[in-house]
């Protein structure tokens, strides 16, 4: 009971933080996630057993240029195909090869294009159209945290199919879709309350989250069965590290970002 009421408080205070940082001003947003990449870089050196005092350096100087002064939009569309690229190396690792190769170059190439490249679009993700929109970044937030917490009820009440045992041995099928369902009906609350483009979009946004989020969760469970760690960190009690809690949105968000492209182009 005790340990429910800690986590409670913990992911409480973790949403309030982040919504209010969100709502307050996009510099607090920036500064907020230029801090929570520090600390989710330490999490991963660390699982990757990788001490590198240069990373840091590279994430200021990437979110410097890309999150606070959006300096170029041809370097941000290069470093989103190459992030992309990197992510989706990682997804056939995750599904092929028994254990995700992480030599001293590989350790570094996944520092910082799956991790601090993809925090970075994270941060772009609400002012992709040129303008800052919280109520599209907090949009994202909630389709992530609805998914992972109707794939663990319906998981967990219905699941029988195991999704990908060998990982993550608590996953199902059933949970996974649920989530899905579950994700798609709030993406109509979402449409219904910001009117922001049409259901369509919504929905669409609520798919790719399911999918990629599922996907960022089970490569981070990947890392940690291999560094033989439960959690990432103790940051947040009862949920573990802050690497923990946002690795579904961490490894989503280049695919959301160019979602969002894509959209803005076509229409």
């Amino acid at each position: 009971m005790r340990e429910t009421i800690i986590r409670a408080i913990s992911g409480l205070l973790y949403v309030s933080i982040l919504v209010a940082s969100i709502l307050s001003s996009e510099l607090i947003f920036i500064g907020l996630f230029f801090l929570i990449g520090f600390v989710c870089l330490l999490e991963l050196e660390k699982l990757l057993r990788l001490k590198s005092y240069a990373l840091y350096g590279v994430h200021i100087i990437l979110f410097f240029l890309f999150s606070y002064l959006k300096f170029n939009s041809n370097a941000t569309l290069l470093l989103l195909v190459i992030t992309i690229f990197v992510n989706l190396f990682l997804v056939k690792d995750l599904l092929f090869i028994r254990t995700i190769p992480v030599f001293e170059k590989k350790k570094y190439i996944i520092l910082i294009f799956y991790l601090i490249s993809s925090i970075i679009f994270l941060t772009l993700i609400p002012t992709y159209s040129g303008k800052f929109n919280p109520d599209l970044i907090v949009g994202v937030f909630v389709l992530i945290w609805t998914n992972d917490t109707f794939a663990y009820l319906v998981g967990k009440n219905f699941g029988k199919n195991k999704l990908y045992e060998k990982i993550s041995p608590n996953k199902t099928i059933e949970g996974f879709l649920g989530g899905m369902v579950f994700n798609c009906v709030a993406g109509y609350f979402l449409f219904y309350f910001t009117r922001y483009l049409n259901i369509e979009f919504w929905l669409g946004l609520a798919i790719l989250l399911s999918i990629f989020g599922t996907l960022g969760d089970l490569i981070q469970s990947k890392f940690k069965r291999q560094a033989g760690v439960k959690d990432s960190g103790k940051l947040m009690p009862g949920h573990g590290g802050l690497f923990d809690r946002l690795d579904s949105i961490i490894f989503s968000s280049p695919f959301v970002y160019a979602y969002l492209l894509i959209i803005n182009y076509v229409s």
